[in-house]
Order: C-alpha cells, then structure tokens, then sequence
C-alpha cells in the first residue's frame, strides 16, 4: 500500500467510524436523486469549453471509497479530494469536477484543449487535509486526476427572438466540443473563437455557414467528378444557434436548428 493508499484509508476510518454502513448507503443512493435542475440547465452545466494553456488547479479527485482501488466513479459514489478545512473546504460546498482533453501535440493557441465537465460533487466530510465528496450528477465518468472548480447554477440564456441579420465579412468559426468532437447536431453544444472581446453576448443568436467552395475543394483533393470550373462561390446557411457562455475570446453556443451537420471550420456569423 503507497503512502496516498494509507493517508486515504486513515482518512475513511476518522470520518466515517461514527456513521453506520446503513446510514452510508442511503446517502449515497439519496444522492442519485438530489439535481433539481431541469433537463435544459443539466445539459448547460455539463456544457465544453476550452483552454489555451494547462491550468494548475489546486483541488483533485484523489480515489474513492471501496475495498479495492478502481479510477472512474458514478453518482451517488464518495470520493476524495486533496484539500480538507486548513484549505477552507467546508461541509455542503459545491463543485464542478473537470477533465482537459488536449491533442497529441499539446496545448497551445492554435491547438487548444476541450475542458470536458465531468459532473459535479458536495462536501460530506472534512478532515484538516482531505474531504469525503459525493457526485450528485455525473455528465460522464469521474476519474482519479480530474480537478474541481467552484459550482455555479446555471442558467439557460432566452434566445432574441427577433435577431438582426448576419454580419457580413466578421465571421467567425466553430472549433471543438466535449470530447474533441468536430460534428455537430441539434441541441448539440460546441466552442466557437469568439468572445466578450468581439461584442459577444450570452443569448445571441448566431449564424452556421459553410463555405461551399472550400467545401468542393477538399472534395477534389479525393476525386475528379465535378470539374474545378463549375465549383460554387457562396456560403450554404445551416443553421442556427445560441450563445449560453462567454469567454473574452471564445464562447459556447448551444445549437437551435440545423439544416444539416455543424463541422468545425464553419463559419459563424454574429448578429449585430
């Protein structure tokens, strides 16, 4: 057993040597049930966005609560952290859980890395130095390795229902969603490379292009069946979509209709 094992199996037998076995499993199967979000903040809160940079967060899941040493946790399970009260961790507190998913050639402005919501987790016991939490929701799997930030409810932005028409020649693009994703539907969410500091605002509406010459470009660089002189000179409307989070230079937009699959490098026109 690593000097981490026994720290966290010190810590188990200090905070729950006064809680019966029962007791513990009722909490954590009442804990399943304890979102009262509606469908459309659920899937707000789990929402992508990115990073240009590796962060450095200061809280991490740090293992779990079984007899036997598994990676990836679910709702309801108890989990540690590596931060207790000498770190203002508090009883009842409420967290987002994190994962960086970057590319094979690292992180960087021109490639950055989705930041994916894992779910999010509450306080259940303290200790001076690491804390029990429980996962109320989980967008996916929890694993050891992924870092907490503050939770904040979220709240689905109202789209204008009366937009001004699409800028012309300020276009912006799509880039990734949650798992590096680069196809998109409706109801999907995706990041695109604009922000506060382009005049972006949370329930704009925005405009999906596609660049139909780029488009039957690429499609020559495999085949020869429409000849190059004929290829179109216009942008094909796809659909819509709604800005839900901002950022200075990027923003995650939710999508309202789409006439056909979002791709990343599509054109995003605002709405001014």
């Amino acid at each position: 057993m690593t000097r981490w094992e026994r720290s966290t199996c010190i810590l188990a037998i200090g905070l729950m040597a006064a809680v019966a076995p029962l007791h513990v499993y009722a909490q954590k199967r009442q804990s399943q049930g304890m979102s009262h979000l509606s469908e459309e903040q659920l899937s707000l809160a789990c929402a992508p966005t990115l990073a240009f940079e590796t962060p450095s967060p200061s809280l991490i899941v740090t293992g779990g609560q079984d007899s036997f040493i598994h990676h990836a946790y679910g709702p309801g399970e108890l989990i540690t952290i590596n931060a207790g009260t000498e770190n203002g961790i508090e009883v009842g507190q409420e967290f987002f859980v994190r994962r960086l998913q970057a590319g094979r050639v690292g992180i960087s402005r021109t490639n950055p890395a989705t930041v994916k919501t894992a779910g999010w987790v509450k306080v259940y016991a303290v200790d001076k130095t690491m804390s029990l939490v429980t996962i109320t929701h989980a967008c996916d799997i929890v694993n050891v390795g992924d870092f907490l930030e503050p939770f904040v409810l979220p709240t689905m932005p109202v789209a204008d229902p009366n937009p001004p028409k699409p800028q012309k020649e300020n276009y912006g693009h799509i880039m990734l969603g949650t798992d590096r994703h680069t196809v998109f539907a409706k109801n999907d969410f995706f990041v695109i490379d604009r922000g506060s500091d382009h005049g972006v605002v949370v329930g704009e509406r925005v405009t999906i292009y596609r660049d139909k010459k780029q488009f039957e470009q690429a499609y020559h660089s495999v085949s020869s069946a429409i000849p190059k002189d004929i290829i179109p000179e216009f942008l094909y409307e796809l659909g819509e979509a709604v800005v839900v989070d901002v950022k200075p230079e990027i923003s995650t937009v939710k999508v309202l209709d789409a006439r056909d699959a979002f791709l990343s490098g599509d054109y995003v026109a605002l709405r001014k």
